[in-house]
């Protein structure tokens, strides 16, 4: 299972992402603009801006935040233009990491994100050094708690899924990240709601990591990478068993 999905989904569990409501908000206007830049302001023509769309407005961000954000992109509203970035390295106990940023100012954040794995004891590489490592997916995470697997699986595959994986405590329905929307949509219609639903860089093999101090560096990294104000997204193929990740969030 991935390690981003089980730190998502107990994040989401705690209320750890309550308390940065702002922030998100902040991230996901980012993600519109940029969107609406490169594919265009219709939402029923650009599969991105759908895609970004509907998780805002899962983190219940005002329609005015989600037009103000559109127009942006679209040249509208003015502002220093936002490039889409991807950095790569290695943090804590060989872990791999990619880093999704959207910027005005590439060296400052390509400068804080280097200064913030050196910190932790990692390092940042050249464009490619672990991107093979990782597959996009669209990722829709259910609990395991009342969800028949072999009804969830039917529906998925009827939904156009690609694939149904689990563990002890939740099911993970993968999918190709430009039938995302429309497979969450469906499964949603068949009466299977999600805790968490989103394209992800998802890792082919994972590390892990079951000692307690490797893993608090692990999830300190990725957490402060994740409040940077430039970057929307942290994929790592940390592997932290349940229990010690429940007791370290």
């Amino acid at each position: 299972m991935s390690g981003h999905s089980k730190w998502s989904t107990i994040k989401r569990k705690k209320g750890a992402l309550d308390a940065k409501k702002g922030k998100i908000f902040g991230k996901l206007a980012k993600e519109i603009a940029v969107a609406a830049r490169i594919g265009g302001g219709d939402v029923f023509g650009n599969p991105r801006l759908k895609v970004a769309i509907a998780a805002a407005k899962a983190e219940n961000m005002p329609n005015d935040n989600i037009t103000r954000a559109i127009k942006k992109g679209s040249g509208e509203g003015g502002g220093a233009a936002l490039e889409e970035l991807f950095l790569e390295g290695y943090g804590p106990a060989g872990v791999a990491l990619m880093v999704e940023t959207l910027t005005d100012n590439k060296n400052r954040t390509v400068s804080d994100v280097r200064h913030l794995i050196t910190k932790y004891g990692g390092a940042l590489g050249e464009p490619g050094c672990v991107a093979w490592m990782f597959d996009k997916k669209g990722v829709i995470v259910f609990e395991r708690q009342g969800v028949n697997e072999d009804e969830l699986l039917e529906a998925a595959l009827d939904c156009g899924a690609e694939d149904l994986q689990s563990d002890e405590t939740q099911f993970e329905v993968l999918t190709d990240p430009n039938g995302f929307l429309e497979v969450k949509e469906a499964l949603e219609a068949k009466g299977f709601k999600p805790d968490l639903a989103e394209v992800q860089m998802r890792p082919k093999t994972t590390i892990k990591i079951d000692e307690e101090k490797s893993a608090q560096q692990v999830l300190k990294l990725v957490e402060l990478l994740e409040e940077h104000d430039d970057v929307s997204d942290v994929f790592a193929n940390f592997d932290i068993p349940d229990q010690l990740l429940e007791a370290l969030l």
